[in-house]
């Protein structure tokens, strides 16, 4: 019989239990949350839930290169008008699309292109939901957790809420690749400062989707000025690569232009673009006239979420320092598809950890405001069901059908592919004419996104100015 003057467990025993019940309840979740997304594929039709159109379009992008048009490759292009095959395609169908990232992404694409499509959808879904699982295991690794048991459970409870939020429900659903980027972004950044090459990764990423580049500014406000020099390094690469395998791509894209002409990819006043620009444009009433406004905007954004991510960063919170940097890049870059906030999946497992933190030192109304903003992040940017109506018929070729999406999607929105292609920026598109819940729907995600950035950039500058403001102890 166990005495009952037994000494009682250890700390060391008392955080195996912790970690081996957040690990079961890990899994539990997970495998909920999963397995409902299944079910949700299950009992709907593949348009509704697997209409990887911008796979399509990388997998189109990997052919040019590779030089194999085939079926769905159809190639626009005279080949003395314009000397660009990549950037003169245009996707058969209804929508339009072009291939609108940079000639280095093309490449990448390339290696990926061997196999059947029906193929790759089956690939990208697994590798995004491992990435989306690698992403925050990344993250809680650069809070400090090292337990790997409350790591994986963690990850996973966290993965299993971030399923059901738009962005990376949407993320999938058209084949995108933001969560890899995602996760190979924090994988680099929240790596030990002692490893060389850290930033290099961080460069690629650039080099693929341009918005990553803010992490530039950042690097060198917090004075990592070799991090800055390997992510310049490695974003150099990838143009390299790139004029070295298709040059003439590449001149069209870098020399002639391309790479800032953000309309190529749609209306920006469409509401499904969630960035600065698309806001402005939207309550100007035209692109041209949103410009101006969007550009002292976005460098004030710029200026306040750099330099308050560098306060967090000296104040020993990198974790937040990225997540902020990768808002303001969200904020202020021209086009940000409702699939670029992905970064938000990440925003609620760290603000539900200072929570949790700030319990266990007894601060209950600061967890109560951590736990605050993780609930309300989750509230903006959840999948809601909603009416689909109108505009994503070139999707589904059905229109009025209930789909998970976010409740920006409450607001009337126009077709950015049968109309912006074929009429350009006109008065009577309706997104120019929202009023009341309208406007506050179908901006849900800036605004959303402003709130939070607001809320750490206070985080940052008001512990800093007391600091300054304090009497010392001498005086």
């Amino acid at each position: 019989m166990r005495s009952v003057l037994a000494s009682p467990p250890s700390s060391a025993q008392a955080a195996r239990h912790r970690g081996n019940r957040l690990l079961v309840v890990g899994v539990a979740a997970f495998a909920v949350a999963f397995g409902g997304w299944l079910a949700y594929l299950a009992m709907h039709a593949e348009g509704w839930t697997l209409n990887m159109i911008d796979l399509n379009v990388y997998r189109a992008g990997g052919l040019i290169v590779r030089e194999v048009p085939k079926q769905g490759i159809r190639l626009y292009y005279n080949a003395h008008l314009n000397p660009s095959p990549l950037y003169g395609w245009t996707r058969s169908g209804k929508d339009g699309l072009q291939f609108t990232y940079t000639p280095f992404a093309a490449v990448a694409f390339a290696l990926f292109s061997f196999g059947s499509f029906g193929t790759l959808v089956v690939v990208d879904t697994i590798v995004n939901f491992l990435a989306l699982i690698a992403a925050m295991w990344f993250a809680l690794g650069g809070l400090g957790v090292a337990d790997k048991r409350v790591k994986a459970g963690a990850s996973l409870l966290a993965t299993a809420v971030a399923i059901w939020t738009e962005p990376v429900f949407r993320d999938i659903y058209l084949g995108q690749i933001n969560l890899i980027l995602m996760a190979a972004i924090l994988w680099d950044l929240c790596q030990p400062d002692a490893r060389k090459n850290k930033g290099f990764v961080t460069g690629i990423a650039a080099g693929i989707k341009l918005v990553p580049l803010i992490f530039i500014p950042y690097l060198v406000v917090t004075r990592k000025f070799r991090e800055a020099a390997m992510m310049v390094a490695g974003f150099l690469f990838t143009v390299v690569v790139g004029f070295a395998v298709i040059p003439k791509d590449s001149s069209k894209y870098w020399i002639g232009g391309l790479f800032y002409k953000g309309g190529r990819t749609g209306f920006t006043g469409w509401l499904g673009n969630q960035s600065l620009d698309g806001l402005v444009t939207r309550l100007a009433g035209s692109i041209n006239a949103g410009q101006p406004y969007w550009l002292i905007a976005s460098l004030v954004v710029i200026v306040l979420g750099i330099g308050a991510a560098a306060l967090l960063y000296r104040s020993g919170h990198p974790v937040p320092a990225l997540l902020l940097t990768a808002e303001t890049g969200d904020l202020v870059s021209p086009i940000s598809w409702d699939h670029h906030w992905v970064w938000i999946a990440v925003w609620i497992p760290v603000a539900g950890w200072y929570a949790w933190q700030a319990w266990q030192h007894g601060l209950r109304r600061r967890a109560y405001a951590f736990a605050g903003a993780a609930v309300a992040t989750l509230a903006v940017f959840a999948c809601w069901p909603g009416y689909w109506y109108g505009m994503h018929m070139w999707e589904t070729e059905t229109g009025g059908q209930t789909f998970y999406w976010g409740w920006i999607w409450y607001a009337p929105n126009s077709n950015p592919f049968r109309t912006y292609y074929l009429y350009h920026d006109q008065p009577w598109y309706v997104e120019y004419h929202w009023h009341g819940l309208q406007l506050l729907a179908g901006n849900g995600y800036v605004l959303g996104g402003l709130l939070a950035f607001g809320g750490l950039v206070l985080a940052a500058t008001i512990p800093a100015w007391r600091a300054r403001t304090r009497p010392s102890p001498a005086s």
